[in-house]
């Protein structure tokens, strides 16, 4: 949203060119794509062969993530069905667990979810629902994608040569409403905060007010993982409130070590 063409540099420019590296000097490829790319996609479950990769107009320039991984994932696939390339593009739904990101950068808009709101609620600041927190998101224990992702690396037999895999949990849906409210029950059942007599508000707020005006939303997003569980004899463990759970106290423990 901020810095588009930053984005567009980072994101497909830089990678494109350790690509074209990996086919000079035949070196297999394991690429974290991103479940962004399936972008507005209608499918009640995202399907890595199957689903439309849906984006929206130029002028929301949000897209412009999804679109820089959409062609990097397509200019890998080229080069490997033609040959020149062994891989493997993985695509991540929103990973939680301790230390993916830091509460001391957390900033409004741009962390992970889980994270911003953890941040408010340590500081007793209002945490905001974006056009009313409906939108639907499936979240997945850092611990269970390391455990796809390492046999993913392992690659026994060959399975996930040139293959896209979707790394998700799609029993862990809720709304980023819901998610407001389960990580606001359990900061205030943690025993450093039980007795807190300030507590962050959830509060509603437009889209517009709080990415401006190049934003669009997505409203589900959820993977099928029939891949995963075929390919690499994987399945997520860690379900939504030991994960919210984990994630938190992890935090908790983090920042108190930090200010003791």
């Amino acid at each position: 949203m901020e810095d588009p063409i930053g984005v567009y540099n980072l994101d497909f420019e830089m990678n494109v060119n350790i690509i074209k590296q990996c086919v000079k000097y035949h070196k297999r490829v394991v690429f974290p794509s991103t479940s962004e790319v399936y972008g507005a996609c209608n499918d009640p479950e995202f399907k890595e062969d199957e689903s439309y990769l849906v984006v929206g107009p130029i002028s929301k320039e949000r897209w412009i993530y999804s679109c820089c991984k959409q062609l990097l994932d397509r200019v890998i696939y080229g080069y490997g069905t033609r040959g020149h390339l062994e891989f493997t593009l993985f695509r991540p739904f929103n990973w939680i667990g301790p230390r993916l990101d830091s509460l001391d950068t957390a900033k409004e808009g741009s962390s992970r979810v889980v994270t911003q709101f953890i941040a408010e609620l340590l500081l007793k600041r209002p945490i905001n629902l974006v056009d009313g927190g409906l939108q639907k998101r499936c979240f997945t224990y850092v611990d269970d994608g390391i455990a796809a992702l390492m046999k993913i690396l392992e690659n026994k037999n060959d399975v996930c040569k040139n293959e896209i895999i979707n790394i998700g949990n799609p029993d862990n849906e809720c709304s980023v409403k819901e998610l407001a409210g389960m990580l606001k029950k359990l900061f205030l059942q943690h025993p450093d905060h039980q007795h807190d007599s300030i507590h962050s508000d959830i509060i509603e707020i437009p889209a517009e007010s709080y990415y401006g005006k190049g934003y669009q939303d997505i409203y589900t997003r959820k993977p099928s993982i029939e891949k995963a569980r075929k390919l690499l004899a994987w399945e997520p463990k860690v379900d939504l409130q030991e994960s919210l759970r984990l994630t938190l106290n992890s935090f908790l423990e983090e920042n108190k070590a930090v200010t003791v």
